[in-house]
């Protein structure tokens, strides 16, 4: 088992973000205890609830690590100054996309949480920054974070540990998944394996079935 520390827990409301569009993507941090449920936490909004939120994408952890990264790429920009500044609600240092597996189970304060799939970047990353080409760079790098189901609910708090308690899909963690998946760089064996994996969610097993041949 190896545990990590959560720096903080974020949440945040639907905003007008681009004309008549909203977005959720500004995460702040709470103070104190905060539910972690099923569809996520509470209170915590996603704006279009097409592609954002739900069972299978109750929680988001975009890593800490790659704050610097994208610093280094974009220079300073007061978003990455904040744990939320992707639309993480985990701020995590130390656990990126190739030492996490999809199908982990995470002990998440006193909640139960699953890696469910790889997040897939939108162009919202790249109003929310005033950058164009962040889009192409996530999907180039592989920095795309994941999304966890809630498989026990409970409470987490900054300060929390979030303790790895079991290892799922070993040969598929969410970098390879991404790159598969997302960046397009898979073989008809990997789709086949991915299409058939329970733990991932139903919405990627159902794009690897149809890019089987």
């Amino acid at each position: 088992m190896t545990i990590w520390i959560v720096q903080a827990v974020c949440t945040g409301t639907a905003r007008p973000f681009n004309g008549a569009e909203l977005s959720a993507i500004m995460k702040r941090p709470r103070e104190g205890a905060v539910q972690v449920l099923p569809d996520g936490l509470a209170p915590d909004e996603q704006a279009d609830r097409r592609v954002h939120g739900g069972p299978e994408m109750a929680l988001h952890l975009y890593p800490l690590d790659h704050h610097a990264v994208w610093r280094g790429e974009i220079g300073d920009h007061p978003a990455l100054d904040e744990p939320g500044g992707f639309g993480s609600n985990l701020a995590v240092t130390g656990l990126t996309e190739d030492k996490v597996h999809i199908g982990d189970r995470f002990r998440l304060g006193s909640a139960l949480i699953e890696v469910s799939q790889p997040r897939q970047p939108c162009w919202k990353i790249e109003h929310r920054f005033g950058v164009k080409g962040m889009v192409a760079a996530i999907i180039g790098s592989g920095r795309c974070g994941w999304y966890f189901r809630v498989i026990e609910s409970g409470e987490v708090a900054a300060g929390d540990s979030l303790l790895r308690e079991a290892i799922g899909a070993a040969e598929w963690s969410v970098a390879r998944a991404f790159s598969v998946l997302i960046a397009g760089k898979g073989t008809q064996a990997d789709y086949a394996a991915l299409a058939s994996l329970p733990t991932l969610s139903p919405i990627l097993r159902e794009r690897a079935l149809q890019k089987q041949g």
